[in-house]
């Protein structure tokens, strides 16, 4: 099966986020079922700012050991793309295009360059699309996964 779903670094960050509250357990049935479909991806990008963020921003960070056990487990269950020159490129032209933040541009060109038509994000415009990448928020309260996957 391939990639539909593009996952963003919070909604991986909010599964191990005990302070989020309903965000913590919408993005653990989210992940789930990602992983289950075979739908989901992320990027070496999102895997980078998911270990920063829990061994570092949470108010109950988890330890650099736990959090490589996490990445991981990652790397086996989901489909993961590496950032390329080409993505780098594409990001640069998000910015220019569209005035979207470089490290945002880079999860959409990572979804456009490899042809996944939604990404899972809280961070984005919700609802735009640009050059047929589309950007929901999984936390919304009409949001349903089985719509995506």
């Amino acid at each position: 099966m391939s990639a539909r779903v593009l996952a963003d670094t919070n909604v991986l960050v909010y599964a191990y986020d005990r302070a989020a509250g309903l965000k913590q357990q919408q993005a653990l049935d989210v992940l789930q079922q990602l992983v289950l479909s075979g739908a989901g991806a992320i990027t070496t990008q999102v895997l980078a700012e998911f270990f920063v963020v829990i061994t570092r921003k949470l108010a109950a960070p988890l330890s650099p050991a736990d959090a490589y056990v996490r990445i991981e487990n990652y790397l086996r269950a989901w489909i993961v793309y590496d950032l390329t020159s080409l993505i780098v490129l594409e990001a640069a032209r998000g910015v220019r295009d569209y005035q979207i933040s470089f490290w945002d541009a880079q999860i959409w060109a990572a979804a456009r360059l490899n042809q996944i038509p939604v990404i899972l994000s809280e961070d984005f415009n919700v609802g735009a699309t640009l050059d047929g990448v589309r950007f929901v928020n999984p936390f919304d309260s009409a949001f349903q996964i089985r719509d995506w996957v």
